[in-house]
């Protein structure tokens, strides 16, 4: 049987497109869900005094934007990166500039440039949407605790992988997690007292 024959679809399309989900990729995953779901909490907590229909909306489009603001902010800051190393390894190889770029090894960490900063975004539109699901079921008074509740699990579990990679005791790695989504979600609804 050929090996290609026992992955998944998910698996093959990845391969298609020389998809990995290394350390990198998977940082920026977890980077992107954190940033996604802290700062579309604040938007929907800080919006939870009006109708669920402008909540929803400014969830997601505040989403959709943090998420295409993080592609880009990812791909200009990753190719300013690649390129100052580029430069550097040129002059010490005492080679023209633009030398390496013919290179595979070069085309290759664009590549990597280019996929992570994707994945950084859309990571964050995912994460972003976690917060606003709520909204959609529950009237806006129950749903923001929803919306609180969800936000927090998910920090806490992403503090556990993250404790787990960094070889930390899980429990405090998942609270220091959640004392962020704490802060955010008292300054929200400080926001919306204030403006609300």
């Amino acid at each position: 049987m050929n090996n290609d024959d026992e992955q998944s679809p998910l698996s093959r399309v990845f391969k298609k497109f020389k998809f990995e989900l290394n350390e990198t990729k998977l940082r920026y995953v977890v980077r992107g869900i954190i940033d996604g779901s802290l700062s579309t909490l604040g938007v929907v907590i800080g919006a939870s005094s009006g109708e669920p229909s402008l909540i929803i909306s400014a969830g997601i489009g505040g989403g959709i934007a943090n998420g295409l603001s993080n592609i880009l902010g990812a791909l200009t800051a990753e190719k300013a990166s690649l390129e100052k190393e580029r430069e550097m390894q040129e002059r010490s190889l005492l080679k023209e500039n633009g030398y390496l770029k013919k290179t595979i090894f070069y085309k290759q960490a664009v590549h990597e440039t280019i996929i992570c900063g994707f994945v950084d975004g859309i990571s964050t539109m995912l994460g972003s949407m976690l917060p606003v699901v709520p909204f959609f079921v529950f009237e806006p008074r129950i749903a923001v605790f929803v919306a609180i509740a969800i936000t927090l699990a998910i920090l806490f579990a992403l503090g556990m992988f993250i404790g787990k990679i960094s070889r930390e005791n899980l429990i405090v790695a998942g609270l220091k997690m959640v004392i962020g989504g704490v802060l955010v979600a008292l300054a929200g609804f400080v926001i919306e007292r204030i403006f609300g």
